[in-house]
């Protein structure tokens, strides 16, 4: 039976870019509101990040021509309309090496909160490198880990997101190794019919090796436009969508993903992110099914204290 993730308060940051080191990660870390944090999505070698490219920027979801520049500050509270976000980031530009090195400083300040260090590989052989790595790793360092697999990320180019496809996807899941002593998790796309629910719902009980589901990531192929053109500056002025516009989304897919592990009988725990910025989202997804919520965009708006304020109206 995989290991089972234990997070209480059920409340965490998702891997985005506003946990992509230190100066993100250890305000998580300290906050009594979080019950574990997560670490951005890293390759074994890091991501060729270009910061002319990959980046991000807030919009107003209900009149997309109010936007802030393609590269905001981050962390900084704001209670205007820009709610939304829209990122072409691709993946975190630190390697694995150094997110282990983050979670040697944070076990300097001692906490019995989890972390769930999020990966992913170019190919099946390199992504289970990152996870036996993780697992190593977590045999030396006093604290909770667990372990997240990134196969959904919509940015990097050349390269569709494996959870999209059943043989890509089995291929990922086959490579990893046969039992583990924490959990992993995958992280997935978000879906949009009933065959790709069943997809991955069979695709992980044939697997047996999962423990967890993380649902889910942006929805790519989206563009933010003024009069005048895109305002990202990827090709196209592509990226992945999230905040309030992929929310009932995400809801659609906690509870479709809730329904189909049950009747197939599969134990999966379930953390419910997309959309999620207040007390009443935290409680929209724990209706929908999630075991577990988690926060992005919301967290980028507002900074840490997003997991206070749902916290406090709870």
């Amino acid at each position: 039976m995989p290991a089972k993730l234990r997070i209480e308060p059920p409340l965490l940051n998702a891997a985005c870019p506003w946990a992509s080191d230190l100066t993100f990660l250890r305000p998580l870390w300290k906050s009594p509101s979080t019950g574990a944090i997560t670490t951005r999505t890293s390759l074994v070698n890091g991501y060729p990040h270009d910061d002319a490219v990959n980046t991000f920027l807030f919009y107003d979801p209900s009149d997309s021509t109010s936007s802030t520049s393609r590269d905001p500050p981050a962390f900084k509270p704001s209670s205007d309309s820009l709610t939304g976000s829209l990122n072409c980031f691709g993946l975190s530009p630190h390697p694995l090496a150094s997110y282990l090195d983050f979670i040697r400083e944070l076990a300097k300040e001692p906490s019995d909160k989890l972390i769930v260090v999020s990966v992913t590989g170019e190919t099946p052989e390199t992504n289970a490198e990152a996870v036996r790595r993780v697992i190593a790793f977590s045999k030396v360092v006093p604290l909770r880990l667990a372990v997240e697999i990134n196969l959904s990320c919509p940015n990097v180019p050349g390269r569709p997101p494996p959870a999209y496809d059943d043989g890509e996807l089995r291929a990922f899941l086959a490579a990893l190794p046969d039992s583990s002593p924490i959990p992993i998790g995958l992280k997935t796309t978000p879906y949009t019919h009933p065959g790709q629910f069943r997809m991955l719902v069979s695709a992980v009980k044939d697997s047996g090796k999962i423990s967890f589901i993380t649902a889910a990531n942006t929805l790519g192929s989206s563009v933010v436009m003024t009069p005048e053109g895109p305002i990202l500056p990827s090709e196209g002025g592509f990226g992945g969508l999230a905040g309030p516009a992929i929310h009932p989304l995400a809801l659609g897919n906690v509870v479709s993903l809730r329904k189909m592990f049950d009747e197939a009988g599969v134990d999966i725990q379930i953390i419910g992110v997309g959309g999620v910025g207040d007390a009443n989202g935290y409680k929209r997804m724990r209706a929908a099914g999630a075991d577990f919520v988690a926060v992005a965009t919301a967290l980028g708006k507002q900074g840490p204290k997003v997991f206070d304020d749902i916290n406090a109206k709870l």
